[in-house]
């Protein structure tokens, strides 16, 4: 069988055999192979060609996701575990929005604690957007069916709508002049994640609790992990069902 998911990556990307194996620096006959022979590249060409064309290795050569290297490169990616979200103090938030370069990626429900318990996080965040980071804000639709259920199995009913009320009027108005993107999304949340240039926060929800309680996975993208990525590859799953605000 030939590898259809590098083929149409690579056409993804506005490449073609030539472009392509230049890029990767191997010769297109090389390409072609591990198009039409299903060959798995060493790990340097793997990586470099998953890194020029967007995607993991692991989505592009699944073969590879239970390799020692691999596994080894995704158990390095874990860096901390916080007993709670609770745990991670405001200088940390705000250190991480400062340090960010080119991506900061927030997706929540309400995530009412950056603008309650952080101070200055919005004008923050908006600061980095002027400055030319990407900033994308997915957070929750008051009137959605997820928000409320959500509410309801915590035990808050119409607070947890109200709260996500309250955040999108602290954003509203920085999205605009700061020329942040922002959505809003009704989906099952299964983990609030929040992504800084090449590290991660995931904060996974349990049933009947509150996100605060719950534990945040500090991960930091190293490459051939497939931690980050998964994360990260829910975020853009979720964005692209999102409406536009």
């Amino acid at each position: 069988m030939s590898n259809e998911r590098l083929r149409a990556a690579i056409t993804s990307a506005g490449l073609n055999l030539q472009s392509f194996s230049e890029q990767v620096g191997v010769d297109p006959k090389t390409v072609e192979r591990w198009i039409t022979k299903e060959r798995v590249p060493h790990r340097p060409h793997r990586l470099s060609a998953a890194a020029i064309l967007g995607k993991s290795d692991g989505f592009l050569w699944p073969a590879t996701e239970s390799d020692r290297i691999s596994r080894s490169a995704t158990e390095a990616e874990l860096v901390r575990l916080y007993p709670s979200r609770g745990a991670i103090d405001a200088d940390t938030w705000l250190s991480l929005v400062g340090d960010a370069k080119e991506s900061i990626d927030l997706l929540a429900y309400a995530g009412s604690f950056l603008h309650d318990a952080i101070p200055g996080f919005v004008d923050h965040l908006a600061d980095r957007s002027r400055n030319g980071v990407r900033v994308r804000l997915l957070l929750g639709d008051p009137a959605s069916e997820a928000v409320g259920l959500r509410g309801r199995e915590e035990g808050i009913d119409d607070l947890m709508a109200a709260r996500c009320k309250l955040t999108w009027k602290y954003f509203a108005p920085v999205i605009g002049p700061a020329r942040m993107q922002a959505r809003q999304h009704g989906t099952t949340l299964y983990a609030s994640i929040f992504r800084f240039d090449d590290i991660l926060l995931a904060n996974p929800h349990a049933y009947g609790a509150s996100a605060s309680h719950s534990p945040v996975l500090h991960i930091n993208r190293i490459p051939g992990g497939r931690l980050f990525s998964h994360y990260l590859d829910s975020y853009d799953r979720v964005w692209a069902t999102a409406r536009p605000v």
